[in-house]
């Protein structure tokens, strides 16, 4: 089976009772009752965690591990598996990424104080965690320079809806009314994890969030007065009003997210910042299939290459690329906000030594923002620490270099991100920093438990303890040496294991020279070997075993001193990571913008779009990678309402010669332009857009039931339904999926619909040739074709758009060019005539011979090929006449 077969945990799953049950098992029961029961439990038993009963069944399935038996339980075998825990990572993530939860049961005491209370006593165990995918947390579970977040959906009776987010790996925490129509949209932009949305709403959810995995919740968890209690007790307020005016939908998406968040950290309170509330309308809508088509973020396939931002990605840290995602999935509206982005850019973008400077500092950064949220979770370790410290400090050093020259004037995104990393006037900061750095060793363990991460001479104490547990092992190798010239055995070695502590091991038949000396204690006696003990070993074990106990727990104390100084400077920091990929951000587009020679768009509040040479960044950066020639730039032009140019533009063209790429090349502009960033493009005037909508290519939906035809009709209805006046479009070949006639009525109402209804900006694509009429008939449509020409035989694309209709599709030729035999060719040849001769289909196929008639094999005896070239002397030819003879030859086989 496929390691990653996913296979659903069904919410309604029974476990056997614990009736006759082992201490053991039912304990294992208690906690898979305390458990979700969509998720698996890993039960925590010494080395390993081990799944039981169906947990076992599904976990073995998906993971495809062995599914074994331990034991019986009411008379059946119990199915069992497990996995080691020091890899346990690599299995979760493998897990969560087949859609699974799970319950982590940990061992709460050491064995040893279970045994103490009696032989068939059961170490204390407790559920820790339930690990989600929108609740990760660790490096290993995560792709660095993605978000992973989770959402709650709201919506109330009179019709409101909201969305509440979290990153709970950084600790980000965002709310915001949504109007209905647009909840797909913000999802897309979104892109949760994992999605909690009210269990009646879960079917109708499930269809709009394909990525996400969809939690049901019941509907008392998004009660508005449970909502304020949490969020007043969660960041310990009397009052709300100092976060927002939250609607009724806006509490109960924040009251759902929270209550989730305490059960996955077993009822401890999720570590967030204070709720931002977004507002609503503040970002371009663009909803699931037009994200999608367009891959902003992801191909069609599902791979980040070859995407939007895989081709603008210049970001050197991960908190940068995850920012640069962000801004992409949701680009602004807000012409002041978008203005201050490209000063940021502009900026650095004319500071070539400083944009190299900066991004060579950024590089020596680390994720502080996920740092700080292991660290609040209690899930960091010491090298958590020594990223935070280290990253500070390069921001305080960053900051210093971008206000080193007092004749370079800073945009004020720029100096906001200085102001908030500059360490002098924050004094705390200051000092927990410099503490950091002083306490924390260059290369510390992973975990605070495996100790030796405190520096020396940061506390005395832990040095003197540190010092007698050293000295009390040299001590060791010291006592080896007498006793082996005591006894005369040279062989004699002092061990230690974790059963017998400190013992001498002689071969067995050195053992006589150790038997009659009162000094050796006898222990145990082996094949091979034989060991003894000695008073003075025994005291000694006894001192370097407290000296390292404490030492543990000095430096323990140590992290959790830094720990909690860190936990109250957590807004503070926050800020500050925040600034370092905000500036990432603005020199990784400034990067981009110098490398594609991208413009600054002029941004303004009216409906233009303007672009001269404007190119299609991906296919650009594609044609750059494979050598396979320059990308051909192409001017758009389409004005709003009073403008002088059409706002609907109608491309025709042949097959092949890059309408599609056209039609989304500029949708990608106005994104890249919204979103802040320098455009592809000599230039550009870009007027603000609420919504952007995209209908172009060809996909069914089958698990649905929607044939393509249907899933375009779908597609087309949410556009012409909810397009408005400020609205951009791009449609590609609307109805051709249904009959000639059909497909051309609802492609011309459609365009009607566009000019006439919506009034928005529109590049409409069609081989529809009857359309080209309408930019006689709508005063605000116009017609845009991509050029070909036919040079000694060969069409030849030129994929340069240019004004006016196309004359014809060429799509034989590009049938020809795709393999159909030369019959088939040559038989849709003599349809097109006809057809095109007699105007109207079903007169002009009343009396075409059909296919059967015309000779399906070769003629018999020479072809026309072998014909010419019987008459030809090769060696009178001179180099002219070799040149015209083969692109006669080519001509004749192409006829043929």
């Amino acid at each position: 089976m496929n390691a990653l077969t996913t296979i659903p945990v069904p919410t309604d799953r029974t476990f056997p009772s614990a009736e006759g049950a082992t201490p053991m098992m039912v304990q294992f029961l208690e906690l898979r009752a305390q458990a979700p029961a969509d998720a698996l439990l890993f039960y925590r038993m010494g080395d390993f965690y081990e799944l039981f009963f169906d947990d076992a069944v599904r976990a073995a399935a998906a993971l495809d591990i062995a599914l074994t038996k331990r034991g019986e339980h009411q008379g059946e075998p119990i199915p069992m598996c497990g996995v080691p825990a020091a890899t346990a990572e690599a299995y979760l993530a493998r897990l969560i990424k087949a859609g699974f939860k799970v319950a982590v049961g940990e061992q709460m005491e050491d064995p040893k104080a279970a045994k103490a209370r009696g032989s068939k006593a059961v170490v204390r165990r407790d559920i820790t965690r339930v690990v989600t995918p929108g609740t990760l947390t660790e490096d290993s579970l995560l792709d660095p320079r993605r978000p992973n977040r989770i959402a709650a959906l709201a919506r109330t009776g009179s019709g409101e809806a909201a969305i509440a987010w979290a990153e709970v790996s950084t600790g980000e925490f965002v709310v915001s009314a949504v109007e209905p129509a647009n909840v797909p949209a913000e999802i897309a932009a979104m892109a949760p994890a994992e999605l909690l949305v009210e269990e009646s709403r879960y079917s109708e959810t499930v269809e709009i969030a394909a990525r996400a995995t969809v939690t049901p919740l019941p509907r008392a968890k998004y009660d508005t007065g449970s909502a304020q209690r949490q969020l007043k007790a969660q960041f310990g307020v009397q009052d709300l009003d100092g976060f927002g005016d939250f609607s009724k939908a806006e509490l109960s998406a924040l009251g759902a997210l929270l209550d989730y968040l305490a059960l996955s950290q077993a009822g401890a309170p999720a570590k967030l910042a204070p709720p931002r509330q977004g507002k609503q309308g503040s970002v371009l809508a663009v909803d699931p299939a037009t994200r999608a088509s367009l891959e902003i973020d992801r191909t069609l396939s599902g791979s980040r290459a070859g995407s939007l931002l895989d081709a603008i990605d210049e970001t050197v840290t991960a908190p940068g690329a995850r920012c640069l995602a962000e801004r992409l999935a949701r680009p602004l509206t807000d012409a002041g906000l978008i203005e201050a982005r490209l000063d940021a850019v502009s900026f650095f973008l004319a500071q070539e030594n400083l944009r190299r400077d900066v991004r060579d500092r950024l590089k020596a950064a680390g994720d502080a923002e996920r740092a700080l949220s292991r660290l609040l979770l209690g899930r960091g370790g010491p090298r958590d620490l020594k990223a935070l410290s280290a990253t500070l400090a390069e921001g305080e050093a960053l900051a210093a270099r971008l206000t080193g020259d007092p004749l370079v004037q800073m945009p004020a995104e720029v100096s906001a991100c200085v102001t908030a990393l500059v360490l002098s006037d924050k004094v705390e900061l200051s000092r927990l920093v410099g503490d950091l750095e002083r306490a924390i060793r260059d290369e510390p363990p992973l975990l605070a438990r495996d100790g030796g991460f405190v520096a020396e001479g940061w506390r005395p104490e832990l040095d003197e303890t540190r010092g007698l547990r050293d000295e009390s092992r040299r001590i060791v190798a010291g006592l080896q040496q007498t006793y082996a010239e005591a006894t005369g055995v040279s062989t004699l070695k002092v061990k230690h294991n974790n059963v017998l502590g400190y013992f001498i091991e002689v071969t067995a038949k050195n053992a006589d020279a150790l038997m009659g000396e009162e000094l050796y204690i006898h222990r145990q006696t082996m094949a091979n070997a034989v060991r003894f003990t000695t008073t003075e070993l025994a005291e000694l074990e006894a001192r370097i075993a407290s000296a390292g106990e404490r030492t543990l727990a000095m430096e323990l104390e140590v992290f959790n001193a830094l720990r909690d100084r860190i936990e109250a400077l957590g807004p503070v920091i926050r800020e500050s990571a925040r600034a370092l990929a905000e500036i990432d951000v603005a020199a990784a587009l400034a990067e981009w913008a110098n490398d594609t020679a991208a413009c600054r768009p002029d941004i303004e509040t009216g409906t233009v779009f303007t672009v001269e040479g404007g190119r299609h960044p991906v296919v650009e950066q594609s044609l750059a990678r494979t050598g396979e020639g320059r990308f051909t730039p192409n001017d758009c032009q389409l004005d709003g309402e009073g403008g002088e140019g059409p706002r609907l533009m109608l491309v025709t063209g042949p097959n092949m010669a890059g309408k599609s790429t056209y039609l989304r090349q500029n949708a990608l502009i106005l994104m890249l332009a919204q979103a802040g960033c320098f455009v592809p493009a000599r230039k550009a005037r870009i007027g603000i857009a609420d919504r952007l909508y995209s209908r172009v290519g060809a996909a069914d939906d089958l698990a649905r039931g929607r044939s393509t035809f249907m899933a375009e009709m779908i597609e087309t209805a949410a556009i012409l339904n909810q397009a408005t006046a400020r609205s951009f479009v791009i449609l590609d070949e609307i109805g051709r999926g249904t009959a000639t006639f059909d497909g051309l009525s609802i492609a011309w109402s459609a365009a009607e619909h566009l000019h006439g209804i919506n009034g928005c900006r529109a590049l409409f694509a069609t081989h529809y040739h009857e359309l080209t009429r309408l930019a006689d008939e709508l005063d605000a449509a116009g017609n845009c074709s991509l050029k070909a020409r036919e040079w000694k035989g060969e069409l030849v694309f030129l994929h340069e758009v240019g004004p006016g209709a196309a004359d014809r599709s060429y799509g034989i030729e590009v049938a020809r060019r795709a393999g159909l035999p030369k019959l088939a060719i040559k038989r849709a040849q003599t349809i097109l005539d006809r057809l095109e001769a007699e105007g109207a289909p079903a007169a002009a196929l009343a009396d075409l011979p059909l296919f059967a008639a015309v000779e399906l094999v070769e003629p018999a005896g020479p072809s026309p090929v072998d014909e010419r070239l019987a008459d030809v002397d090769p060696d009178s030819l001179t180099p002219r006449e070799a040149l015209d003879l083969v692109y006669a030859l080519k001509q004749l086989a192409k006829d043929r």
